[in-house]
């Protein structure tokens, strides 16, 4: 068996997120994963910032909340942040006890 590569398994670990049920998941949690898919996915936190806008139609704490997200996970590099989302995602299949 040959070892995959580290994009290969997120996309895959990406692809497996679906399975998991979105309501089985804490909102902290699912914060996590947006913050970790969104650095991998990027590679930078910064362009993120300007595009959480104002707005009165109550997403300002939605917004928070996941800009918060990203300032948590702006320190790892794109491949940490890459194995620590895959890590999650293997970690929630395994506890709903979901096979691939």
């Amino acid at each position: 068996m040959s070892t995959k590569d580290l994009d290969t398994l997120f996309d895959e670990a990406f692809e497996n997120a679906n399975l998991v049920p979105k309501e089985s998941v804490p909102q902290n949690v699912q914060l996590v994963l947006y913050g970790l898919y969104k650095h991998a996915t990027s590679g930078r936190i910064n362009p993120f910032f300007n595009s959480f806008e104002q707005n009165d139609t109550g997403e300002d704490l939605r917004n928070a909340f996941k800009l918060n997200a990203l300032m948590q996970v702006k320190n790892l590099t794109v491949d940490e942040a890459k194995q620590k989302y895959i890590d999650i995602i293997n970690q929630l299949m395994k506890e709903r006890n979901i096979k691939p």
